[in-house]
């Protein structure tokens, strides 16, 4: 057995004692489904045929064995439709659940290969459709595999000739079933597939709805949307019909057997080598014929969008994070804030180019250090790699002395505050928002961190205050009022290394003044690494370094390096004329 079988039928173990109980009224539905057709035959052939004396009360017992029949194919039933979709509704949580996990282990480099929608859909679509196999799928084989050999010994013991008939269409059967199930797989994988870009197209579409109106660009959208829903109905067009092919030409060829069925056993019967009572209970074994097909269809589309969701769910559970804890990781103590890159080289993957080479800085606990440059110089990128969002290439990044790969990921990054220029808050309110810096914060302490971030005034200003509903993604809330929020949540988190990237460069004149005292305050004894975009917002750094294509090219003080008039100044130089 594989590891992926493994894998699959682990699911089952928290359950196994409802699945054995599922399992037993499976079987106790496939017992009674059969059972009725011999107590047909028993009161026509036996009863009605005049071989006893008391057929009234040989009748009614015999009805009584099969309301009790009835009662317990009834009862068990029901407890596989609703125990049964239960087992796989628990199983679908913990398989959603270990994926959701799983994704936030992984490091931002595998986010920046995927689409949130994709990803999306394996937890939700995906997951529902491997909890109907995990619920369906053995309930299915168990009752069709019962019913159909159990119809099949019935079958033999009345006539054989009649029997192997019917099993001569078998074979044909089960070449035409394989054919239209290949097909069908291949659809059901097209069609997850489809409706996962569905899903990345909407995301991205209404997540940048105000830029889609702006440009009013509404019907481009509309167009990318409908070719890819056009994509996902011809998926499903094919889907359908290779299903509708499989399906109504298995019950075709069931119609086929029992007109044979009649055909054939009428000849027998004029002949005498069949009864009518036979006949009768033949009937009914290929009626019940139809339902194990049936199941054994369902089982089979089942199958297909179970193992296609349950493929998928694997691909990402088998991506190893390429960040990780070493074994000899250990919590990070007491930090003094001193940060050094040691020759440190980067690249986004193995065969791109290096976008940082042989980096080498040292900063001082308590510093206050601004990182100067031209777009895509790697600016972003260096500080990302001080909480490890991202693995180096070569050399080593220390922190109070420290290889950052011998320190426990939790309490690196829970040392580090990181403001971004594009802010991100979560649907709810202003508290759930501010405290999302330390979880376990008291209300006072979240009213000390925003006025500290210069942000109470304003919350207070707002229709609930801290209880505001401020909308998915703060969409309620000004520029500079979701940087100070953000801002508030890092006062709260009170982190002794702070990054700040490029935190006014998308806010007006008078926000940006607002966030700027913030910023000056939250770096009051912190090592502190600015990212900047206007240069004037540096000018009081301690120490600023100009990184360009080939390293960090210089650094000094503001006022030194106008003086060197090298990169910097004509940085500076072109922005003061703007």
């Amino acid at each position: 057995m594989n590891s992926r079988a493994r894998k699959f039928l682990s699911y089952y173990k928290p359950y196994r004692r409802l699945f054995i109980a599922d399992m037993f009224c499976a079987l106790a539905v496939s017992g009674t489904t059969l059972a009725i057709p011999l107590c047909a035959n028993f009161v026509t052939k036996n009863i009605l045929g005049g071989n006893t004396s008391d057929v009234t009360y040989q009748i009614y017992s015999i009805g009584a064995l099969m309301l009790g029949l009835i009662a317990v194919h009834t009862a068990c039933n029901m407890f596989v439709a609703y125990q049964g979709h239960m087992m796989g509704a628990l199983m679908e949580r913990d398989m959603r659940s270990e994926l959701f996990d799983h994704l936030q282990k992984l490091s931002f480099g595998f986010y920046d290969e995927q689409k949130t929608g994709q990803l999306m859909t394996r937890i939700t679509n995906d997951s529902f459709d491997m909890a109907e196999l995990y619920h369906h799928g053995p309930e299915d084989v168990v009752i069709s595999l019962l019913n159909f050999s159990g119809a099949f010994i019935i079958l033999f013991s009345i006539n054989i000739r009649l029997a192997l008939i019917v099993l001569l269409f078998l074979p044909v059967m089960a070449i035409y079933a394989t054919h239209f199930n290949r097909k069908m797989k291949i659809a059901l994988r097209r069609s997850n597939d489809r409706i996962g870009d569905i899903n990345a197209q909407v995301e991205d579409t209404l997540a940048g709805i105000r830029v889609v109106k702006s440009f009013t660009n509404e019907e481009t959208e509309k167009r990318k949307f409908f070719h890819e829903n056009d994509r996902f109905l011809n998926s499903r067009r094919d889907g359908y019909r290779h299903e509708t092919y499989f399906y109504e030409g298995l019950v075709g060829f069931t119609h086929l057997m029992t007109v044979a069925v009649i055909i054939l056993g009428g000849i027998s019967i004029a002949n005498a080598s069949l009864s009518l009572p036979d006949l009768i209970t033949f009937l009914l074994c290929i009626g019940i014929l139809i339902e194990p097909i049936q199941r054994f269809g369902n089982f089979t589309r089942l199958y297909q969008e179970g193992m296609a969701g349950f493929e998928r769910f694997m691909e990402i559970l088998e991506v190893q994070p390429d960040i990780q804890d070493s074994e000899t990781a250990l919590d990070l103590t007491h930090i003094q804030g001193n940060v050094e890159f040691r020759d440190v080289s980067f690249k986004y993957k193995e065969e791109h180019d290096y976008v940082l080479k042989n980096i080498s800085l040292n900063i001082k606990a308590g510093e206050y250090i601004a990182l100067v440059g031209t777009s895509g110089v790697g600016k972003t990128t260096l500080c990302s790699l001080i909480p490890r969002f991202y693995e180096i290439n070569g050399g080593e990044i220390l922190i109070d002395g420290r290889n950052i790969r011998e320190i426990t990921l939790r309490s690196l990054r829970g040392s580090i505050g990181v403001v971004q220029q594009d802010v991100y808050l979560f649907a709810g309110t202003v508290v759930d928002n501010i405290r999302y810096g330390k979880l376990d914060a008291s209300k006072d302490e979240i009213i000390d961190a925003a006025k500290k971030a210069n942000a109470h005034d304003f919350i207070m200003s707002l229709p609930n205050g801290y209880d505001t509903d401020i909308g998915q993604r703060g969409v309620k809330l000004s520029g500079g009022q979701k940087q100070r929020l953000s801002i508030a949540r890092v006062f709260l988190k009170n982190p002794p290394i702070l990054i700040l990237d490029e935190a006014t460069s998308a806010l007006d004149n008078e926000s940006e003044q607002a966030v700027q005292e913030s910023l000056e305050k939250l770096a009051e004894n912190r090592t502190t690494l600015v990212i900047a975009h206007r240069l004037s917002t540096i000018r009081n750094a301690r120490k600023i370094l100009v990184l360009t294509e080939g390293g960090i090219s210089e650094e000094g003080s503001h006022e030194d390096l106008i003086l060197a008039n090298g990169a910097y100044a004509n940085l500076y130089n072109v922005q003061a004329r703007m």
